[in-house]
């Protein structure tokens, strides 16, 4: 009973429903003619019309943009910070790493300290060093030389080491009143006792006038390489050990050439050392004071 009722409700509902639909689709296709012909009629009633559509469908058409500028805001905040997250990950693991070399420093710090107590050491004093200007480059065809705006009243004598932040320079060679001559260590005359860092190997640098002077007088089978770098070993007395002076580049048949760490052409200001080191050097004469500038 119950199903046939149920029948007989359906017969009468879907064609009602058919036909309110096919009256509101000739209800819409009539009016929109009919604005269509109003349009033609009288466009200034339209524009108004369009106007205060327009006018009553902003505040909502901009109510309902709303939540998706304040979305997309939200996402946007996200992503920043996800990556704030991530830069904070990477930079406490930096810091983690930094406080364990910072560690084991004190550690070797203290460990220094004690070795240093049980073998009664005494630390070397702090050499005293002028800081001068490079005045004048007298290098030539056959010799490489710097003069500098130091001399005798600043307390510069013969034989002091001269360096830059970068290495050796070379030595003072002569003292005036107001100026020092420097012999580069790629001068023909310049001979300074160094050793190769990687294998121990002691030489003599020399020089010859180029950009790269020569290892000579090594030990029988010593093995160099491209590569090493070459400091001061302290012997002779001219300078302390641990200078560092250049790289070796070039291992051939002409032989054991280096690269120094300081290009003259490079140099504006120069520091000259007293290490109290008289080495090889005797005590400035007169005639060379006489051949530099006062």
């Amino acid at each position: 009973m119950t199903d046939r009722i149920r029948a007989i409700h359906s017969g009468f509902v879907q064609p009602g429903r058919g036909v309110g639909n096919r009256l509101m689709y000739v209800t819409l296709v009539a009016a929109s003619l009919g604005l269509l012909l109003l349009g033609k009629a009288d466009p200034e009633l339209m524009e108004r019309v369009r106007s205060n559509i327009s006018d009553v469908a902003t505040p909502i058409l901009d109510t309902l943009s709303r939540p998706i500028s304040s979305t997309e805001k939200v996402i946007s905040e996200i992503n920043l910070l996800a990556d704030i997250r991530s830069e904070n990950e990477k930079l406490r693991g930096e810091n983690d790493l930094l406080l364990q070399w910072q560690s084991a420093a004190r550690k070797l710090e203290v460990e220094n300290k004690q070795l240093k107590g049980l073998l009664n050491f005494a630390p070397d004093a702090e050499p005293g060093f002028i800081t001068a200007r490079v005045i004048a480059d007298t290098g030539g065809a056959f010799v490489r030389s710097l003069i500098a705006g130091a001399g005798l009243r600043n307390g510069a004598t013969k034989g002091q080491a001269v360096v830059t932040n970068e290495g050796l320079v070379g030595r003072v060679q002569g003292v005036g009143t107001r100026s020092v001559r420097i012999l580069l260590i790629t001068d023909l005359t310049s001979r300074i006792p160094v050793i190769v860092e990687a294998s121990r190997t002691r030489a003599i640098m020399a020089g010859d006038n180029s950009d790269r002077p020569k290892l000579i007088h090594l030990p029988p089978g010593a093995v160099v390489s491209p590569g090493d770098r070459v400091v001061t070993s302290g012997h002779g007395g001219a300078f302390p050990p641990g200078i560092q002076v250049g790289i070796i580049t070039a291992v051939d048949e002409k032989g054991i050439m280096v690269q120094p760490f300081v290009q003259r052409e490079r140099i504006e200001f120069v520091r000259i050392v007293d290490y109290g080191l008289k080495g090889i050097l005797d005590a400035p004469s007169a005639a060379e004071g006489a051949g530099v500038s006062k």
